[in-house]
């Protein structure tokens, strides 16, 4: 698994960031060979003189990383740049600011020319500090960015007061709370924080959300019950807004995103796991943004690292059970009105 080339998709809002932190990779003196697709150059605004030579589609930059334009197909491109002599460290798709990322994500899963070659590393979603409370009222797409990101920029902090700041921030983990959070202006961020994430190692997820492995309820369909006095605010705007107050944290659900974990520290049994997740895809497919998983199997010594893409799933194994390592399964499904129970239960009858 480890020869495949690491790519990034790179989304959000028209104005957020996003090439502002695509000039930083594509100039900063970082020593790797970055590919960077973007949609269109003039959307973009590369920096001009950072571009050394070009063919028609393909812009050499002076830091040895190469910069071209999806005009027609995304595999046609990779192919494309597969050919090219000299290997890449990583490869950053950018997706046009209304896109949804699915189906760029998809690419990589369903073309197995493209899938031999290159892995999704991680999903980076730059959003505006300012504007995303409306993004997020007006428009689904930007809801779905932020569903579907494993990393988040919630980029232009200096132009919000702290309140607001903590205000869209709580909307944001209402929608996904495993995504790694990082508050910048001006796109500032250290590379390694977005680029080769390898997100799709649940570990990372630990980090974020400890929760996860204590089998806190995410689908909140429950109230916690943690004895605290909840304050219900209720926007009857929208409908879709409920802030609990923990002790002046803002808890946001968001009623149309939720996300479910599973857990299971016995070994799963790979016959009923596969078939169940197959069919539950198929089923709730439309519904299931993402789902992402570190499996336990019987009798099976490496790790099964699975994502998937609405119907489409992808797995394999990552590698062995160290010494020490408690072998559990943890599954995470990021969705819209997801049937929970069902779920749940169709996990508990796969262990062996």
């Amino acid at each position: 698994m480890t020869d495949k080339i690491p790519v990034t998709v790179l989304t959000g809002y028209l104005g957020a960031g996003k090439t502002t932190l695509l000039n930083r990779i594509l100039s900063e003196p970082h020593g790797k060979k970055y590919a960077v697709i973007v949609n269109e150059f003039g959307e973009i605004g590369i920096d001009n003189e950072l571009v050394v030579g070009a063919d028609e589609e393909v812009f050499e930059m002076n830091n040895g990383c190469i910069c071209c334009t999806v005009r027609g197909d995304l595999v046609r491109i990779l192919d494309g740049l597969m050919r090219r002599k000299g290997k890449f460290d990583a490869i950053i798709v950018e997706t046009t600011g209304l896109a949804d990322p699915a189906p760029v994500a998809q690419t990589f899963f369903i073309d197995e020319n493209v899938g031999r070659r290159t892995k999704l590393d991680a999903v980076v979603t730059v959003a505006d500090a300012k504007w995303l409370n409306e993004r997020l009222k007006d428009a689904p797409e930007a809801k779905n960015q932020i569903a579907f990101a494993d990393v988040i920029l919630l980029n232009k902090t200096d132009l919000v007061s702290a309140d607001e700041l903590s205000e869209v921030e709580a909307r944001i983990r209402g929608i996904n709370p495993y995504a790694k959070l990082h508050k910048t202006e001006r796109s500032k961020i250290a590379l390694n924080e977005v680029l080769d994430r390898n997100a799709f190692d649940l570990d990372r997820i630990l980090d974020i959300e400890p929760a996860f492995l204590e089998g806190e309820d995410h689908d909140h369909e429950h109230e916690h019950g943690h004895g605290h006095d909840h304050d219900h605010h209720h926007d009857h705007g929208d409908g879709h807004k409920h802030a609990h107050s923990h002790g002046g944290l803002k808890h946001y659900h968001d009623e149309d995103m939720q996300s479910i974990s599973l857990k299971s520290d016995k070994p799963l049994d790979p016959d009923k796991f596969f078939p169940w997740v197959q069919d539950l895809v198929q089923k709730e497919g439309p519904n299931i943004l993402r789902c992402k998983g570190i499996l336990s199997f019987k009798d099976d010594d490496q790790r099964f690292v699975f994502q998937g893409v609405h119907m489409i799933l992808d797995g394999d194994h990552q590698r062995p059970w160290k010494d020490g390592e408690k072998r559990d399964s943890r599954v995470v499904f990021i969705g819209r009105n997801l049937p929970g129970k069902k779920i749940t239960e169709g996990f508990e009858s796969c262990i062996a």
